[in-house]
């Protein structure tokens, strides 16, 4: 169903922590926004946000000025969700209706690190992007870079703007990966204030400024564990 003309235009305008009118998001989008119809300009931001900025799952800061989508393009890495927000506001930048979605997922490839402070492998609040295309919403998850899926062994997430991209089952040696166990939606906001209660209940030592592991080196562990 096509939506109405409102939610089109909620879905293309900047939001404080979707900020599509920030100069270094109108740039990046002026940049990366290449192709000769939607879908492949939407392609190519979405490879550009993916490839361009570091996954890093330990650097969270839960403050409104590190959730922006420009904090992304200041800091040079980001985790799931601030990559998704980024891809969004890249997207209403260039024109193209977007919103952020979310999921309760099970994560079987965490760092050890990681699954001792969270004492759990449940990742609650997982972000991805939905891009409207072709009379739809498309799904889309830009969050790991093909660099970690290489040393990770996962199978890197492709998207052509026409399938919904979100993450296998399995890594690419059939050994468990991702498992979608709870949809919380989409938006045209990033729900902070929701996301960071989410996380004081479920991970101890998380609150609004970040979390435990906020001093230590994902890209260390992920080295150490995959040598």
């Amino acid at each position: 169903m096509t939506p109405s003309p409102a939610t089109l235009a909620a879905s293309l305008a900047a939001t404080p922590l979707i900020d599509s009118d920030h100069p270094a998001v109108i740039s990046f989008a002026q940049q990366h926004a290449r192709g000769s119809d939607n879908r492949e300009r939407a392609v190519s931001l979405y490879a550009a946000v993916r490839d361009g900025f570091r996954y890093d799952p330990y650097r969270i800061d839960l403050r409104p000025a590190g959730m922006k989508a420009s904090a992304v393009l200041a800091t040079g890495h980001g985790w799931c969700v601030p990559k998704a927000t980024l891809l969004a506001a890249a997207c209403r930048a260039a024109g193209l209706p977007a919103r952020v979605g979310f999921a309760d997922v099970r994560n079987h490839l965490s760092t050890e690190r990681m699954r001792q402070t969270m004492q759990t492998d449940l990742f609650v609040w997982h972000g991805y992007t939905e891009v409207w295309l072709g009379e739809r919403w498309v799904k889309a998850t830009p969050a790991f870079n093909i660099e970690l899926c290489q040393r990770f062994g996962l199978l890197p997430l492709d998207w052509d703007g026409r399938a919904d991209s979100l993450y296998h089952p399995f890594d690419a040696s059939g050994q468990r990966h991702m498992e979608y166990v709870h949809e919380r939606g989409a938006f045209d906001e990033v729900p902070l204030a929701a996301i960071v209660q989410s996380f004081r209940d479920t991970y101890p030592g998380w609150g609004d400024t970040g979390s435990a592991l906020a001093g230590d080196d994902f890209g260390a562990d992920v080295l150490q564990e995959t040598r």
